[in-house]
């Protein structure tokens, strides 16, 4: 049987639309070490804050375009920041001196304009080269808390075995979690220098080490900076998620090795052990390989995840000619085979190559991949429990072609925090809010919404309002009308 070319196009669209999943992360790691991703523009005047302002806005514009549901934006990078700290320095990236603006205190506003997730992202325990040190003067910490520090290989790094280390990395943290409303904290680099035998650290192992083997106690050292922070971060809220990004394979596995480059020998990271002790809520191995370095470790992630979620890695740079120089059917097949084993998401690295379109892998995922918007996965170990429903929906149409959705504010909750919105609309009745391709706006912190279809016969007739708290529980729906 033959069908006309339009039927065909419907019956195609209708697939892709029906094998978008609700649930998932989609994230996009936004560099600010060097400017890679932003800001390219220094904020010298007046006119270059807001040139600076809205490069940050195009890019997220872009990514909400694509319905990216989680920005992974870079606060620390090595021993300098990019908000208004007391204790590390601004980063010079910005300007010289203040910008005039706290910039993630700006992200996060912009993200959460756009319904995204706003994670920040902290570079733990590398400190910089000698150069980069030397160029924060005496703010650096260096400078201020020697005791903790250790130079190698021409750089410096946090001394992961001495106790107060994780007390300072949590001082950084506090000072984030408790003045912006940040949905997650993101460590990198929360392992010792690669291949590191001469890493400077045998003294502080001497007085600390209580007997166990150098190996061992690395690891512990680093399990416990990461018990420390999760600890620190679920006291001042229990609803910012806690992740990782660890080297993309843990070990060797049963169906391939590691080929002596890991997470838990070469590092020191035992991520795994982290995953069944509770002290991860998210972790996103850097899974930057291509066949079977990639698919058997994306497994071993999954198989060990102990409840918690895995949001794979993708090295999504490696697109670019001057990197890898990957085809895009690379990308295609490993989210394929992340969303077919049941992970918790992708995340892209860096986000100017997705901006970028590089081989075409913007317009892939907005096409192909992301083509309704999906609600970030909930997190039941901390709270499980909905919030309940919106009351008292209206609708009205305050101007031909808009409609003005009005509710009444859903409690906050201690565990879980206080709920944001989401807008579903359809042309059946009742709205069915199962399908992420009714969303219509997620992430919605004020208790109405503008529903603004670009063309009139893109108009939906029903509409349907759910709350969702911070730990990601969706309530039930309050629709409107309530009889069609």
């Amino acid at each position: 049987m033959k069908y006309p070319l339009c039927i065909l196009c419907l019956i195609v669209q209708f697939a892709v639309v029906a094998g978008q999943p609700k649930r998932e992360v989609r994230a996009a790691w936004l560099t600010t070490q060097y400017g890679l991703d932003w800001p390219r523009t220094r904020a010298t005047s007046p006119a270059s804050v807001r040139k600076q302002q809205e490069e940050l806005r195009a890019i997220l514009d872009a990514l909400q375009e694509a319905h990216f549901n989680t920005i992974l934006f870079q606060t620390r990078t090595r021993g300098d920041v990019f908000y208004r700290s007391e204790i590390e320095p601004l980063s010079a990236r910005l300007a010289n001196g203040d910008p005039g603006y706290d910039p993630l205190a700006f992200v996060v506003e912009e993200c959460h304009k756009r319904g995204m997730e706003c994670h920040a992202w902290m570079v733990a325990i590398p400190l910089g080269t000698r150069r980069q040190v030397q160029s924060l003067g005496n703010a650096s910490v260096v400078k201020r808390q020697p005791a903790i520090c250790l130079s190698y290989g021409g750089a410096y790094y946090l001394n992961p075995g001495h106790p107060q280390t994780k007390e300072y990395l949590m001082s950084l943290v506090r000072e984030v979690v408790s003045r912006y409303d940040v949905d997650g904290v993101h460590f990198d680099y929360l392992r010792y220098p690669e291949r590191a035998p001469r890493f400077p650290d045998q003294a502080t192992w001497r007085r600390y080490g209580k007997g166990v083997d150098l190996s061992t106690w690395r690891r512990e050292n680093l399990t416990a900076i990461m018990r420390r922070l999760y600890d620190g971060i679920k006291q001042l809220k229990p609803w910012v998620k806690v992740s990782s990004s660890p080297i993309g394979k843990f070990r060797d596995t049963t169906r391939y090795p590691s080929q002596g480059w890991n997470a838990y020998y070469t590092v020191g990271q035992d991520v795994q052990g982290w995953l069944r002790e509770g002290i991860q809520d998210q972790i996103y191995p850097m899974l930057y390989f291509r066949g079977d370095a990639f698919y058997p470790f994306v497994l071993d992630w999954q198989e060990n995840s102990y409840g918690r979620q895995v949001v794979a890695g993708l090295g999504t740079y490696f697109l670019d000619e001057g990197e890898g120089d990957w085809p895009a059917e690379e990308l295609e097949r490993q989210i394929h085979y992340v969303r077919r084993h049941g992970l918790a998401g992708e995340a892209h690295f860096r986000a100017s190559h997705l901006t970028g379109d590089v081989k075409g892998i913007y317009r892939l995922l907005k096409e192909e991949f992301y083509v309704a918007p999906a609600l970030p996965p909930a997190m039941p170990w901390i709270d499980a429990v909905p919030p309940s429903a919106p009351a008292r929906l209206s609708v009205s149409s305050p101007q031909t072609g808009y409609y003005l959705l009005e509710w009444e504010a859903v409690a906050a909750d201690s565990l879980s925090g206080t709920p944001t919105y989401v807008v579903y609309a359809s042309d059946t009745f009742p709205v069915d809010t199962a399908n992420p391709s009714n969303i219509v706006a997620q992430g919605i912190r004020q208790t109405s919404f503008l529903y603004a279809p670009r063309f009139p016969w893109e108009a939906k007739r029903y509409f349907a309002v759910t709350a969702v708290d911070r730990c990601g529980n969706e309530s039930h729906d309050i629709r409107w009308p309530s009889h069609p």
